[in-house]
């Protein structure tokens, strides 16, 4: 059998190679991944006009310089909302999608009013100075109750300079786009959706709930004991990646029926 072609895109947050190390410790020989990071993180600023255009246009040449016409696609966070928007795009390229938690899944009418009162206060906390941002960021996306994680000793790495800059833009552009829902409709391969039990469900429970009724193979998959910076790519990364294996499989049953 050939190798798996699977590109994993990381959230917003921390570097693709440290976001899904684990994972890819977890993954076999037969699994040919590319950690990919984020175009807003390509230069020192995000580029001017940045959209989520942008990140799909840079996996599609990711993608191209490897010579793939067909790979699984793998996002986080950030990462599985431009993984939704390159479904939209160029939904022919894959085959299958694995949406880990997207921070963003469509700006639909048939949000709750609860789902869509978040984004407001996203805008508003991005604007924020950096060092009350982030932590506001972070309790955004956790279940009421649910303890924020420890913030790591010693002084910040020197990536972590950009990430406020590249949140605002972000979130900018989930404000301005267009995701379309009738091209997802159109999707047919298999669709894979971890959720963490203590993440926020307004934002994140809903986003499955609201895509399962677009796309017609769609599995969930439910971590109890995980959140959204707890998440199972990292903390449950052997059972994440038998998941991914078994969501492969399926589509190369679905290829041959």
């Amino acid at each position: 059998m050939d190798a798996w072609r699977v590109i994993l895109l990381p959230g917003i947050v921390m570097p693709a190679a440290g976001a899904f190390g684990d994972l890819l410790a977890d993954l076999d020989a037969d699994v040919d991944a590319v950690a990919k990071d984020l175009e807003v993180y390509a230069t020192s600023t995000p580029p001017p006009g940045y959209s989520l255009d942008v990140e799909v246009a840079g996996v599609l040449a990711s993608a191209k310089a490897r010579g793939w016409d067909q790979f699984h696609l793998v996002g986080y966070s950030g990462g599985a909302s431009v993984a939704l928007a390159f479904a939209a795009a160029h939904g022919g390229y894959l085959t299958s999608l694995a949406l880990l938690e997207p921070a963003w899944a469509g700006n639909w009418a048939d949000a709750s009013e609860a789902h869509k009162a978040l984004w407001p206060e996203y805008r508003r906390v991005a604007a924020l100075p950096p060092e009350e941002a982030l932590p506001a960021f972070v309790r955004m996306q956790l279940r009421q109750g649910v303890d924020p994680p420890a913030r790591p000793e010693g002084p910040p790495p020197p990536w972590m300079a950009q990430r406020p800059g590249g949140i605002r833009a972000m979130v900018n552009a989930f404000h301005t786009y267009d995701l379309d829902r009738d091209a997802l409709r159109r999707f047919h391969r298999p669709v894979y959706f971890a959720l963490g039990a203590l993440s926020n469900p307004d934002q994140f429970r809903e986003e499955a709930e609201r895509l399962a009724r677009v796309f017609d193979d769609f599995w969930l998959e439910v971590f109890p004991r995980r959140h959204h910076f707890d998440p199972p790519h990292r903390a449950d990364a052997p059972a994440l990646a038998a998941s991914l294996r078994s969501l492969w499989q399926r589509s190369e049953r679905k290829s041959t029926t």
